[in-house]
């Protein structure tokens, strides 16, 4: 089997063209794999024939994997290994039959997404409202990523022509160009419409005619950008909450958390979130 290991490295290498990442990776499991067979065996790693490993020696492993903590995700990947190295083995006459054949790559831990508790956002946006043109912005920024879930792309990508005051809603383009109308809060309608007040006063020598029809905009007075919108928005939660993940989708998060706690239908948090698949909303 240690001889087989090296062919198929070698394969991976020379025939494959993978990367040094992707070979130390497989070199690893494998080489980790042999050793849970010799242990299991009681014989030599060398002396280890490949015809002798079955699909229970293979499980046995997995199992020992499992028990000792090891992520699912990083099991995966060793099933992925060794699914591919006994394929390459059957194909080029190793074995008579794989072993391998019928794994199943468990599937992939869904970590929950990070929220913030209802009165860090109070704090947030009490924090915000400073009454200045920035102050305006930044305070309708946050309202709207929290009062709709939209992503951070949504917002930058946004034209005043989006945000229907009178219509108390707003219209947002998501993935796949596919356009959703969102209804405002009360709190967001107040914060848009200061904003929108002082908007003109935050125009510089780098405003054209995109910026003019932007919503939001950058110090420079240009449309404002993804990265900027990300600084503002980890500097404002660094200042009222613990919480590891400091970033634009933090908040869509706790939007569409707390909506849930609140009682919403999790179809109709789909439609605000903007989730092709229910299935993705589900995770909350």
């Amino acid at each position: 089997m240690k001889d087989w290991i090296s062919k198929y490295i070698k394969y991976l290498k020379i025939e494959r063209n993978a990367s040094s990442h992707t070979l130390t990776s497989y070199q690893t499991d494998l080489n980790q794999f042999l050793a849970f067979c010799a242990s299991n065996l009681e014989i030599q790693e060398d002396l280890i024939e490949l015809s002798k490993i079955d699909r229970l020696m293979i499980r046995l492993w997995l199992g020992a994997l499992n028990e000792d903590g090891l992520k699912r995700s990083s099991i995966a990947r060793k099933v992925a290994s060794i699914r591919s190295f006994f394929k390459y083995c059957f194909t080029r006459g190793g074995i008579q039959k794989n072993p391998a054949h019928l794994l199943i790559v468990p599937k992939k831990e869904k970590k929950l997404p990070k929220t913030i508790q209802v009165e860090e956002i109070d704090r947030l946006m009490e924090l915000v409202d400073d009454g200045t043109p920035e102050g305006n912005q930044d305070l309708a920024i946050l309202e709207l990523f929290y009062s709709t879930g939209i992503r951070l792309s949504e917002l930058t990508e946004l034209n005043r022509s989006n945000l229907d005051l009178s219509g108390k809603q707003i219209i947002v383009t998501g993935k796949g160009n596919k356009q959703r109308i969102i209804p405002l809060g009360n709190k967001a309608i107040k914060a848009c419409k200061r904003h929108v007040s002082t908007r003109n006063e935050l125009f510089g020598n780098r405003t054209d005619a995109d910026a003019r029809k932007a919503l939001f905009i950058a110090p420079g007075g240009q449309r404002i950008y993804p990265r900027l919108v990300q600084r503002k928005i980890k500097d404002y939660l660094t200042r009222v909450s613990e919480v590891t993940q400091k970033s634009p989708h933090v908040l869509r998060h706790s939007f569409a958390t707390h909506m849930l706690n609140s009682g919403a239908d999790i179809r109709i948090i789909k439609e605000f979130l903007g989730h092709a698949d229910l299935s993705a909303t589900q995770i909350y």
